[in-house]
């Protein structure tokens, strides 16, 4: 779990993740290095990635769906680990209820969709059952978790507060 300075510095990123290590350390009160080292460590132990983020549809992506799936009660992991190595899944994720997986696709269009189902995910040993639900309009898209306005001293009530924002 992060501390919670790593959780500071990680409010900066998940606003930009191009932010100057320097403000970060400059706002936090810490030196750029302290900044830089932790950003590494995050990284290097997979808790943190920093990527660029385009609207699927901007990349040619314009089918969206999310899709129940049904797997045989000793075939989850088999089906979820096969399952998460095709290139349209973006999300995937076991669920309690009345689907065992759930997946989020982007497909090129709804040719490609129907031929993703038919022809690679329905194929997947152990998968018994989808249901697709189509997104018809996107009304919110966010990787941030927490406070959605990126942390300033001038915004922040205290300096305890602006580093210890859980």
């Amino acid at each position: 779990m992060l501390d919670k300075k790593d959780r500071a510095i990680v409010s900066f990123l998940q606003y930009d993740g191009r932010t100057p290590y320097t403000k970060i350390a400059n706002e936090l009160s810490v030196t750029e290095g302290s900044v830089r080292q932790r950003v590494k460590r995050l990284v290097d132990s997979g808790q943190l990635q920093i990527v660029g983020i385009v609207p699927p549809e901007e990349m040619g992506w314009t089918e969206a769906g999310m899709i129940g799936i049904n797997v045989q009660a000793n075939r989850i992991a088999e089906a979820a680990e096969a399952i998460a190595q095709l290139s349209e899944v973006s999300y995937l994720f076991q669920a309690a209820g009345e689907f065992d997986l759930f997946a989020e696709v982007y497909c090129k269009d709804k040719e490609h969709f129907v031929s993703f189902l038919n022809n690679k995910l329905q194929k997947i040993p152990g998968v018994d059952r989808t249901q697709s639900f189509i997104i018809l309009k996107l009304h919110k898209l966010s990787y941030r978790w927490g406070d959605s306005e990126m942390p300033h001293k001038e915004t922040a009530k205290s300096k305890k507060e602006l580093e210890y924002k859980s």
